[in-house]
């Protein structure tokens, strides 16, 4: 699955996660006609050429142009600018990604090489699905959800709005994780979670909730 609608492609952040992006529009002969960023500290020596201002000033994007991605790997940023950015949304997939039958995938969306998206999954809106990530069968994840590197979701699991599953943590099959949860790297989690909770280890055990936080953030 490539992009279709069109050639071009700009980018919102210009840290790394918005490098791999672009190396993946690349391979896929797109080009990225524009990069944007509002926080210049964050922004990698990768990108010679960025767009750098006030987030306010942003809502005059029009969507006019060229279709976003936003290249932002944390989850809350992601969602804040996609509320505020005036634009169409494309995907970007790695040529090496393997996607099963009837998936379903949302605009924004990433997904990096060698990443695995079973048959019958349903990715929302500016997800990110990480360098060999595995997402299985009947899975659904929503919107602004992080698959990192090596995790694996077996079948029949649900990923809730804004949750982050860490590096080579393990799902295992019909779990519910809740929204705005992060799972730590290595985490092997065997139940459902409720929102907003940060889990660690083998079995999984909860922390603390980001509960407070992140309600006074939106």
């Amino acid at each position: 699955m490539a992009l279709k609608k069109s050639k071009t492609v700009r980018l919102f952040g210009a840290g790394g996660h918005s490098q791999i992006i672009k190396l993946v529009l690349q391979e896929n002969n797109h080009k990225v006609s524009d990069v944007f960023d509002d926080k210049p500290e964050n922004c990698h020596s990768f990108f010679k050429s960025i767009t750098v201002g006030d987030r306010s000033k942003y809502d005059a994007l029009s969507d006019d142009g060229d279709p976003f991605i936003i290249g932002i790997g944390d989850n809350f940023q992601r969602a804040e600018v996609a509320r505020f950015l005036k634009s169409d949304f494309e995907t970007a997939i790695h040529k090496s990604a393997i996607i099963g039958n009837n998936v379903v995938i949302g605009k924004g969306t990433v997904v990096y090489a060698g990443a695995v998206i079973g048959l019958n999954s349903i990715i929302g809106n500016h997800a990110i699905i990480n360098t060999s990530a595995n997402v299985g069968i009947d899975n659904k994840l929503e919107d602004f959800v992080h698959i990192s590197p090596m995790a694996a979701l077996c079948e029949s699991v649900e990923i809730g709005e804004g949750s982050h599953i860490g590096a080579g943590a393990i799902v295992m099959p019909k779990v519910k994780i809740g929204k705005w949860c992060t799972i730590g790297a290595g985490t092997v989690v065997t139940k459902d979670i409720k929102d907003y909770c940060v889990v660690v280890g083998n079995p999984e055990r909860t922390i603390r909730s980001n509960e407070f936080n992140l309600l006074n953030k939106i």
